[in-house]
């Protein structure tokens, strides 16, 4: 398989948590790490797995209401790091950076919330930083990490996940890529409407 990887940490942070169960199950039995923060980090350990806390990895806990959980170099580094690149691996083995192999991300719904009338205040609320930080951080490193930037690609991945294990190669590294930017680039269509109307 051309540009095979192994999946050893992943790191999980979803707005919805239904249709994650299963890709839960198949990543825990391939000895996959869980990496996560606040109510995902909570949901993965209500299913019976052990889950790190982001928080443990940056030292620091999710400030300004939750607005920075995962915004800091420990993770975006642990995405970003390119695997082959030795000064990266020597910085990441310097500041004790982990390497982070799968990001799933599941948006705030942003969308939604705008067609249910909600307040400007809670709109604004619903505009995705972190995950949207994270997709674009996966997406630009397909070489080394996968990226699934919405749930519904999580049917997708499983497949792949039950064909090949915790392996991916690099074609479906980089088609989860481009789905990844397809996600930001509608996400962020549809916050510039609305803030343009």
């Amino acid at each position: 398989m051309a540009g095979k990887k192994q999946i050893k940490t992943a790191l999980i942070s979803v707005f919805h948590k239904d249709g994650l169960e299963d890709l839960l199950a198949k990543l825990h039995q391939e000895g996959v790490k869980f990496l996560s923060t606040g109510g995902t980090q909570k949901f993965i350990e209500s299913l019976g797995y052990d889950c790190q806390k982001v928080e443990e990895v940056t030292t620091y806990p999710s400030i300004l209401g939750g607005r920075v959980k995962t915004l800091h170099p420990k993770i975006f580094g642990g995405i970003l790091a390119r695997r082959d690149n030795e000064g990266d691996r020597e910085q990441m083995k310097e500041y004790d950076i982990p390497s982070i192999d799968l990001v799933i991300v599941d948006l705030y719904p942003f969308e939604q919330t705008v067609a249910s009338g909600a307040s400007e205040q809670d709109i604004i609320e619903k505009i995705d930083i972190g995950g949207i930080s994270l997709i674009r951080a996966g997406a630009k490193n397909f070489k080394d990490v996968v990226i699934i930037p919405s749930k519904s690609e999580y049917s997708v991945f499983l497949d792949i996940l039950n064909k090949n294990g915790a392996y991916t190669d690099i074609e479906d590294r980089k088609m989860f890529a481009e789905r990844a930017f397809g996600v930001s680039s509608l996400y962020d269509t549809a916050i510039h409407a609305w803030l343009a109307k």
